[in-house]
């Protein structure tokens, strides 16, 4: 039978050892890892148990019960997992808010910031022992030679997998805390194309390319949409493109699959003056069966964005705009809806974004249009019609 004492008790066995136990804080009742030879270090166990409990509670910290501290003890003693082997892991087990991998240009991204920006400074260090004055350091020592854009996504990285080793419990605190340093690289200011320039581009391309200049600028596609759509995505009685997939290509040829975002799935309407343009295009250069692409590249396939730049590298510099890059066709777009009076809300759904901070740019873009069109009726005022 168990010796009740101030605190905990002691009970002998049949071989003669003893046994000591204890009801913890959290009313669970612990025994000692061991029985005892004698009863005196069974006391002693309790003594130093009733310690701990005490130390904690002065501590304001957390108690440990004896199997959570052997644990540790565990842990201490296990190899550290360095910041480079968990990194690479967090990039091959990530998943996104579907619960699905991510996309092999997402990852091969990822993968270029670690190895250019991380691995050289953390990568060899075990998790734990990053401190927030390293992290500092490492981020004072990317200076100008490297992009803002680059450390912006550098320090986005580091900041993402530390809090993910947080909620792995592998650290108890991400040292990643740089006021400002996560902000966004401020964007190139683009002046979109009018629609007489888009003429002009478009009549410079190949005649089997034309309709793409028209459909990228006045329908506002990404371009992985626009190398992805095929006959069957065009809604003859609607005169809709219906955007269902797009293509990307990382390394190992094209990779067809959903949209960006779950918000690009979306039918855009096509303004009634590029209607017969689209007609003209799919009656003379696209190919019979549903499933044909509509600007596929030389041997039939996904016409590469790099092929298609070479091409649209002409038919810029025709229409004297050599300052604009293919997606800036998609901004053009976007920035001449908002300007008919599209709302927030119908440039979201037209262009396909998750969230309205996108759409509202180009809000904004309209409004600094409509101060140029007022600066210009001034003028009339005072003879000056440029």
């Amino acid at each position: 039978m168990a010796e009740r004492r101030e605190f905990g008790y002691i009970g002998k066995l049949p071989s003669g050892r003893y046994q000591a136990s204890y009801i913890g804080p959290d009313m669970q009742r612990y025994n000692g890892p061991v029985t005892f030879e004698a009863k005196d270090l069974a006391i002693v166990w309790l003594h130093n148990e009733k310690k701990r409990i005490a130390e904690a509670a002065a501590d304001d910290v957390p108690w440990l019960s004896p199997a959570a501290r052997l644990e540790e003890a565990r842990r201490q003693l296990m190899p550290k997992e360095t910041f480079g082997e968990y990194a690479t892991r967090w990039i091959d087990e990530r998943r996104n808010s579907k619960g699905e991998p991510l996309r092999i240009l997402t990852q091969k991204d990822y993968r270029h910031i670690l190895a250019a920006y991380l691995m050289p400074t953390f990568g060899k260090r075990p998790i734990d022992a990053i401190a927030r004055a390293d992290v500092r350091a490492w981020h004072a020592s990317l200076g100008t030679s490297t992009t803002l854009k680059s450390r912006t996504k550098a320090y986005g990285l580091l900041r993402a997998i530390m809090n993910s080793a947080v909620d792995e419990e592998l650290i108890q605190a991400s040292p990643v805390h740089i006021r400002g340093a996560g902000a966004a690289a401020t964007k190139r200011p683009v002046e979109p194309a009018t629609p007489a320039e888009i003429d002009v581009m478009a009549a410079n391309m190949p005649p089997r390319l034309r309709a793409s200049v028209y459909i990228a600028a006045w329908c506002a596609r990404r371009y992985g949409e626009l190398a992805e759509l095929r006959r069957k995505d065009i809604d003859f009685a609607n005169r809709q493109i219906k955007v269902r997939r797009a293509v990307t290509f990382p390394p190992g040829g094209p990779v067809v699959g959903p949209p960006k975002s779950e918000a690009g799935y979306r039918d855009v309407s096509i303004p009634p003056h590029i209607w017969p343009i689209i007609e003209e295009h799919l009656e003379r250069w696209v190919r019979p069966g549903q499933n044909t692409l509509l600007f596929p590249g030389e041997a039939r396939g996904h016409m590469r964005h790099s092929v298609m730049g070479t091409y649209f590298a002409k038919a810029k510099k025709a229409a004297g705009r050599e300052d604009l890059k293919w997606h800036d066709l998609r901004h053009t777009g976007a920035t001449m809806a908002a300007q008919v009076g599209a709302t927030t809300a119908e440039l979201q759904a037209r262009l396909g974004h998750s969230t309205s901070v996108a759409a509202q740019l180009y809000q904004h873009a309209a409004k600094d249009r409509d101060r140029q069109i007022a600066e210009r009726l001034s003028r009339l005022v005072g003879g000056d019609s440029s």
